[in-house]
């Protein structure tokens, strides 16, 4: 399985566009490959960098998108993707941009092909997520992307 993005190479800059100086619209997404037994996708993209004192967990949830048909090929920019949304670490139930509050972060995108729909309501967590996703994980693909406030 593979996840890239027409917008930036896999451990390249995201644009500016996608983030919150810009106009933080989700950036475009395309899925390869998904097994053939996948019932449904997941996709986390999630920031490991974010410093002890903005959050103690030094995590920072930008997307969640769960129950999404395992033919998805493309999520197009600034759309609403199909599945299911979940709750960001900002309370959001919908793409958050990169905007780190310190210097260059690193940006994971997430996704699973799974052996069963999760059912769970819309605006479940990361945790929540990835709670009943245990047991149901075929394969996992990453792309990762980097961005930086100050050297835009």
């Amino acid at each position: 399985m593979q996840l890239t993005s027409p917008a930036f190479e896999n451990g390249g800059n995201i644009p500016y566009v996608y983030t919150c100086d810009g106009k933080g619209i989700n950036l475009p997404l395309e899925i390869k490959n998904v097994p053939p037994a996948a019932k449904s996708l997941v996709l986390i993209m999630d920031d490991p960098d974010v410093p002890s004192f903005v959050r103690k967990d030094q995590m920072y949830v930008h997307w969640v998108i769960y129950d999404m048909p395992p033919e998805t090929k493309v999520l197009k920019e600034n759309s609403t993707p199909p599945g299911i949304q979940g709750m960001g670490t900002g309370h959001k139930q919908h793409y958050e941009g990169p905007c780190p509050p310190d210097k260059e972060h690193r940006y994971f995108f997430k996704l699973y092909a799974l052996k069963a729909f999760l059912k769970l309501k819309p605006g479940a967590t990361k945790e929540q997520v990835e709670a009943a996703m245990e047991g149901n994980i075929i394969e996992k693909a990453e792309l990762m992307g980097r961005y930086d406030r100050i050297k835009k």
